[in-house]
């Protein structure tokens, strides 16, 4: 039998060990690990929540990976037109984890009505685009059908329709600017056919998705002529290593840029995340040691009578700590029970309601996304449990200072 155990439990049990001295002390360490696991957990599931709305929004504009010429000097403009019968279209039969392969084009133009105007680009997709993002955003309306003969259907964003005054199925015209400024744009009636809103203004404010047929059309294009490929993956932290592959299996004239890349500005700015998430772990650890430590050396002290008892009939100091430990174990894991019951609540909450909004202009959306790692969430309980018992052991060495002799008098 475990007599350090069976003592530490006969402490817990006690009803005078509830109303003493050392009773609101202890509240407050088990409120403060509560509090320090809860605001970990947010801080993790935010963090993280964050960073992954970020990138399937980019990814959902731009694709994981964008093959286009070397020519095009890495703008946004399709300005020299590849083929589309490549080795590597439709899959990459070499390359595992590649979701989809897509061809786009893209084209600025000027949208114009009776009362105001707006930039835009115009990006052209096919029958091969995959529209699992924009079905997640779509307000209204109907995603374009491009296995028609030909479609003057496209896609605007909800801050693209309320600037410009229109409504869902009105038409509108686009005019389209040539490569020689000298001639004038070339102008389109379309269709909108669907309205989106992903709260990522940057992209919100000027991309509309419609047939790359018009931009073929309007570029002089062949029918197998494309602005490039965007390529999809099955999992992000395999970006870079995707990337170094595709590279490697497309042709010398062609180039391979992610959007990491592209868009570092953003994505140096979300991993800037992870470093504010571990400064908030580590001073919450802290400060529910540093509460442990003063619960403990309150426990000790108000057991000294005790402690010189348990001495003079023979007990080590070490199976004393191990009695004063085993309580202080209790009591973190009461704390950590509190706290991931309130956390994972909040967290379900947000996820299924959106409480707490932000500004899309300065975060990319509209509401605290938040993603519940499980595995993270465990990983939290058990660095917390184990760093405040480490903590714990130094200061449980009071114990070895308590004289038998002196501390028996007061019991």
């Amino acid at each position: 039998m475990n007599y350090e155990l069976f003592v530490a439990k006969r402490i817990i049990a006690n009803k005078d060990y509830k109303s003493s001295i050392s009773s609101p002390i202890i509240k407050i360490a088990i409120t403060a690990i509560a509090l320090g696991l809860i605001i970990m957990m947010v801080a993790v599931a935010t963090a993280s929540g964050l960073q992954q709305k970020i990138r399937d929004k980019m990814s959902g504009f731009k694709g994981h990976i964008q093959i286009t010429n070397y020519d095009n000097n890495h703008s946004d403009v399709s300005t020299v037109p590849i083929s589309k019968n490549q080795s590597f279209y439709p899959s990459f039969k070499n390359i595992e984890g590649i979701k989809n392969v897509q061809v786009y084009a893209n084209k600025t133009g000027l949208i114009r009505t009776e009362t105001s105007f707006e930039g835009i680009v115009f990006k052209g997709v096919s029958i091969d685009y995959d529209w699992t993002f924009f079905k997640e955003y779509l307000l209204e309306g109907e995603l374009p059908n491009f296995n028609q003969k030909r479609t003057r259907d496209v896609l605007l964003s909800k801050m693209l329709v309320d600037r410009l005054q229109v409504r869902l199925n009105d038409t509108i015209r686009i005019s389209f600017f040539k490569a020689d400024v000298k001639k004038p744009p070339s102008t389109y009636k379309l269709v909108i056919s669907g309205i989106y809103r992903t709260g990522f203004v940057e992209f919100d404010k000027n991309v509309v998705i419609g047939d790359l047929r018009e931009v073929q059309r309007l570029n002089k294009w062949d029918a197998d002529q494309v602005g490039g490929f965007e390529v999809l993956i099955d999992d992000f932290d395999e970006l870079q290593e995707k990337r170094n592959h595709i590279y490697g299996a497309i042709g010398s004239t062609l180039d391979a840029q992610t959007i990491a890349s592209n868009y570092s500005t953003i994505f140096e700015w979300i991993e800037l995340f992870d470093n504010n998430t571990w400064f908030i772990i580590s001073i919450m650890i802290l400060v529910a040691g540093i509460n442990m430590i003063t619960a403990l050396l309150v426990l000790i002290l108000e057991r000294i009578p005790m402690i010189g008892i348990l001495k003079s009939l023979g007990s080590t100091n070490w199976s004393i700590q191990n009695i004063f430990l085993y309580n202080a174990l209790y009591l973190i894991l009461k704390g950590l029970l509190w706290g991931n019951g309130i956390g994972l609540l909040i967290l379900f909450l947000q996820h299924q309601f959106g409480m707490i909004s932000l500004d899309p202009e300065n975060y990319y959306v509209s509401k605290v996304p938040v993603y519940i790692d499980f595995i993270s969430i465990l990983l939290l309980n058990f660095g917390t449990l184990v760093l405040c018992f480490l903590m714990l052991i130094l200061p449980s060495m009071i114990i070895t200072k308590i004289q038998p002799s002196k501390s028996i008098r007061f019991a």
